[in-house]
C-alpha cells in the first residue's frame, strides 16, 4: 500500500514538473468544426418562406498568438487569432458552402485542476473580415463586430499546450443574399453566428 502511495505521489510530482508554468506569450494553431445558424430563403414559384435549419459542419482552421498571465491557481490568457470557418447548406437539392473569415480575440480565465490539467472560460470578441456563400451573391454580415463565449479544457506539457473548446455566438448576425446559380431560388438570409468545436496547439516562446 505504501509503495502504491509513493508511486502515485511520484507520478503526480513528475506530471506537475512538466506542466507549463509562468507568464509569457507564444503562437497557436489548430482545427475547428463549425456549424452556422438557420438559412431562410424564398422560392421563385412560392411566395412563402422556406427554412434550412442549421448548417452541416465542415472543418476549418485557426492560427494566431497568445499571451498568458500565470498566477498560483488561475491564469488569464488573451489571444489574437485568424479563424477560417466552413459549413454547408442544402438548398433545393443544391449544395452551398458558407465560408467565413474572422479575426477573433478570446480572453479566457483558466483554473488549474491538477498537474497540467485546467478548465477555462471567457468571452470571444469577433470581427468578420469576409463571408462567401457558394452560388449566391451575399452581402456583408449585419454586424461585423460580435461577441461569443469560449469554454474548454487544456493540458500544458513543458512549452506545449493542447486545448479543446466550444465557442458559441451570443446573438444572431444575418447576411442577405440573392440567387446567382441555384434553380428556382429568389433571395434570403443566412445566420452567420458560429457554433464550433476547436482543437488547438500552442507553443510558448
Amino acid at each position: 500500500m505504501k509503495k502504491t502511495i509513493l508511486v502515485a505521489t511520484f507520478a503526480l510530482l513528475s506530471i506537475s514538473a512538466f506542466a507549463q508554468t509562468g507568464s509569457g506569450f507564444g503562437i497557436k494553431a489548430g482545427l475547428n468544426y463549425n456549424q452556422n445558424g438557420d438559412l431562410n430563403y424564398t422560392q421563385v414559384s412560392n411566395t412563402g418562406e422556406n427554412i434550412v435549419s442549421g448548417a452541416d459542419g465542415k472543418v476549418g482552421f485557426h492560427i494566431g498568438f497568445f499571451g498568458k498571465i500565470d498566477l498560483p491557481k488561475i491564469y488569464v490568457k488573451p489571444e489574437l487569432v485568424y479563424t477560417k470557418t466552413k459549413s454547408n447548406y442544402s438548398i433545393n437539392n443544391s449544395s452551398s458552402d458558407y465560408d467565413i473569415s474572422r479575426i477573433d480575440l478570446p480572453v479566457v480565465v483558466g483554473y488549474k485542476l491538477i498537474g497540467p490539467l485546467s478548465i477555462f472560460a471567457g468571452p470571444a470578441f469577433q470581427y468578420t473580415v469576409n463571408n462567401k456563400l457558394k452560388g449566391l451573391k451575399i452581402e456583408d454580415v449585419k454586424n461585423k463586430f460580435t461577441v461569443g463565449l469560449n469554454v474548454g479544457v487544456g493540458v500544458s506539457l513543458g512549452c506545449i499546450g493542447l486545448d479543446v473548446r466550444y465557442e458559441r455566438g451570443f446573438s444572431e448576425n444575418e447576411a442577405s443574399f440573392v440567387n446567382e446559380k441555384i434553380p428556382n431560388l429568389d433571395s434570403g438570409k443566412v445566420d452567420s453566428r458560429p457554433s464550433q468545436i476547436t482543437f488547438g496547439v500552442s507553443l510558448k516562446l
